[in-house]
């Protein structure tokens, strides 16, 4: 079952009642409404006002809901993941931690290989000539000890907004702001479907700063970013004002969690994609496997 995303910008007051969300309009302006737990897998909290019961959050950690936490410049600054979504946590972060330094190389080595790969795909959709990324692709090395992410990453976002100077910078100029958000969002499907395998977020192979707690969740990311692009470039195309991020542009980009990706030759939502991605890490933490199932764009 792909689960809905449920967004909250309007003053509410969110509790649970027979097992559902209940959402009751603090102004009373909206009319009092319930929405089946079991069909949420995400819910976005904008509002500042908005109050959550506490019975309410831990029902919605028992059934794997990821709660993102908007600041006052309404972007994501947290989530709420649970501790038990999967019964094998503690065996599996232990293989986390013990995982060898050519394992951890492996991984990042295959999660940048597939970034650059989806990047250039990006690309060529726009016909935008990408030889140089294929190569850069193929000359990936373990751990990426050559940096080849940052030399693909330079030329990609040099190119394919079509913006004159653009620069991908968390401040930058427009659609900084989309991608920003995009990517947001990417982030909890990613920690709910690491959650869901067994594993932290926080132990990351690639990143690794002592004050992320998602180290693992944005290693593992990189190689679904160029789907947040490219839904950020079909806003663009399709004529937007983008320059401010508004309902309209949110309500597109919280599509992002059930967009199309391919992934092991079959087309999937992509937070299922995720969950695959996930689980195959798992696989390979264990020593069942040693390749990643990672995605490929859509065309």
């Amino acid at each position: 079952m792909i689960k809905r995303t449920l967004f909250i910008e309007n003053d509410y007051q969110l509790s649970l009642r027979l097992g559902q969300i209940q959402l009751i309009s603090v102004d009373g302006q909206q009319e009092k409404k319930t929405i089946p737990i079991e069909d949420v897998g995400y819910l976005i909290v904008e509002n500042k006002h908005t109050t959550l019961s506490n019975a309410l959050l831990a029902a919605l950690a028992e059934n794997n809901v990821i709660v993102v936490h908007c600041a006052g410049n309404q972007m994501p600054v947290s989530y709420t993941l649970p501790l038990q979504a999967n019964t094998l946590f503690s065996q599996r972060l232990k293989q986390q931690i013990q995982a060898s330094l050519p394992l951890q190389k492996s991984i990042w080595q295959q999660l940048i290989k597939s970034k650059i790969r989806n990047q250039r795909h990006n690309m060529e959709c726009r016909a935008i000539p990408a030889a140089k990324m294929k190569k850069w692709e193929t000359e990936v090395l373990a751990g990426d000890t050559k940096n080849h992410e940052a030399r693909a990453a330079a030329f990609y976002w040099s190119n394919i907004t079509g913006i004159p100077d653009f620069v991908r910078l968390a401040e930058g100029m427009p659609p900084n702001q989309l991608l920003n958000y995009g990517y947001a969002i990417l982030r909890a499907v990613t920690a709910k479907a690491l959650a869901g395998s067994g594993l932290h977020p926080s132990v990351g192979v690639f990143h690794r700063n002592k004050y992320n707690p998602y180290c693992l969740a944005d290693d593992v990311m990189e190689p679904y970013r160029p789907m947040v692009d490219a839904c950020v470039l079909k806003i663009m195309d399709a004529g937007f004002d983008y320059t401010t991020l508004d309902k309209t542009l949110k309500k597109h980009l919280l599509q992002i969690p059930v967009m199309d990706v391919k992934i092991d030759g079959k087309t999937s939502p992509l937070s299922v994609a995720m969950s695959r991605t996930t689980a195959s890490l798992t696989d390979m933490y264990a020593g069942k496997k040693k390749r990643l199932l990672l995605p490929e764009m859509v065309s």
